[in-house]
């Protein structure tokens, strides 16, 4: 979810029609599918920001046959009026989440990304003025699964798979795992799950239970058959009372944190991140400067431990805490976003919701890479 719209957007919400299901046999309804030139072989142009400057600009290219697939569901980005967004992905909206947070998987695995009817931006606002959202809710969970059920049917053929979400896009594959796939065959070849920005919940000191019946929340290096979920919030910003993420409302229960770098780990861990250097998103404190040398040369950047990040569980709280080791020596930036921006003002029950995906999404892709038994070639890795 990336801006939440002012409540009377509600008006539009509720006047707008709702597109016909999609025909998940037709590949235009899948932005991602191997094989063919999309959204996620595009090559993807990206400089390292080191501590002395600007490195080398190289290029993401897709994996030669990887032996694991990526199954991804983009979370909330449409604009559309509407409860449901339509069916064209915009370049702005579906495709642009796409390049930023999940491209650079397609130098790991075989990407398949289904076009779904997902709740708009629209649907956000409405639901914060009080509006039922149940039934397109619904409405886009049934695409998600139809997409599942094609996959399976037509592509999947008995091969291991990871499946990638972000927000609405996680909440989906919640209910994706939970209702299709713990109990079934399918649940022997799910490596793992990287279902991040939307509360999973389990029962207080346990990895399993509360919402998956079966799957555990991974809790060491290369555990696979696991959930890794986490919502991220700056440091010394736990989720404040009555926030959307980060606090479970169930007695007994927390809101389980994976450290997407290091599985299991407690404490601090650096993270190999990749950021939009060409995002129009408010940030606190203004647009980032990322170099004292002056503007990036491409549209993304990767940055090794500028960012580290914790997971931390405190009572109902459940979340990861990030923080950037600014270094006055360095010629970094000092500051990156993440917290969601409307109206002039921050949202703090949201957190670095923005922050999710591209501040670990080095080490996320490198985990894919991992089940390949070699290491990622589509992650443009410069230095």
């Amino acid at each position: 979810m990336m801006l939440l719209l002012a409540a009377a957007s509600l008006f539009a919400v509720q006047a707008a029609a709702t597109s016909p299901a999609p025909d998940y046999s037709k590949p235009a309804t899948w932005l991602c599918l191997p094989g063919r030139s999309d959204v996620c072989s595009t090559p993807l142009p990206t400089t390292a920001l080191n501590p002395n400057g600007y490195g080398s600009t190289g290029r993401s290219v897709v994996a030669a046959n990887p032996a694991v697939d990526c199954f991804i569901v983009y979370p909330t980005v449409s604009r559309d009026a509407g409860m449901n967004s339509d069916l064209n992905p915009g370049d702005g909206e579906e495709k642009a989440s796409i390049t930023s947070q999940f491209a650079r998987f397609a130098g790991a695995c075989r990407t398949f990304a289904p076009v779904y009817r997902s709740m708009t931006l629209g649907a956000v606002a409405a639901a914060a003025a009080g509006a039922d959202v149940t039934a397109p809710a619904i409405r886009a969970y049934g695409d998600v699964r139809a997409a599942w059920k094609e996959y399976l049917a037509k592509h999947n053929k008995g091969r291991p798979y990871v499946l990638i979400g972000h927000s609405q896009g996680s909440l989906m594959l919640q209910q994706l795992l939970a209702n299709e796939i713990e109990g079934k065959p399918e649940a022997r070849r799910l490596k793992f799950a990287i279902i991040p920005g939307f509360n999973v919940f389990v029962p207080h000191g346990k990895l399993v239970g509360g919402t998956f019946k079966s799957t555990p929340i991974c809790n060491k290096p290369g555990q696979t058959g696991c959930v890794m979920t986490w919502v991220s919030f700056r440091e010394k910003n736990a989720p404040p009372a009555g926030a959307l993420f980060g606090i479970a409302d169930k007695p007994g229960m927390t809101v389980a944190c994976t450290n997407p770098a290091r599985p299991g780990a407690t404490g601090w861990v650096p993270l190999d991140s990749y950021w939009n250097a060409r995002s129009v998103l408010p940030v606190p404190g203004g647009p980032i400067s990322w170099s004292t040398e002056g503007a990036p040369p491409s549209q993304f950047l990767r940055t090794e431990g500028l960012v580290s990040a914790r997971c931390l569980n405190e009572g109902p709280r459940g979340y990861l805490s990030i923080r950037t080791n600014a270094d006055p020596s360095d010629k970094r930036t000092d500051r990156i976003g993440g917290e969601v921006g409307a109206l002039g003002m921050f949202m703090p029950g949201w957190g670095m919701h923005l922050a999710d995906i591209s501040a670990p999404q080095g080490d996320l892709v490198r985990q894919v890479a991992d089940l390949n038994g070699r290491s990622p070639t589509g992650s443009g890795q410069p230095r």
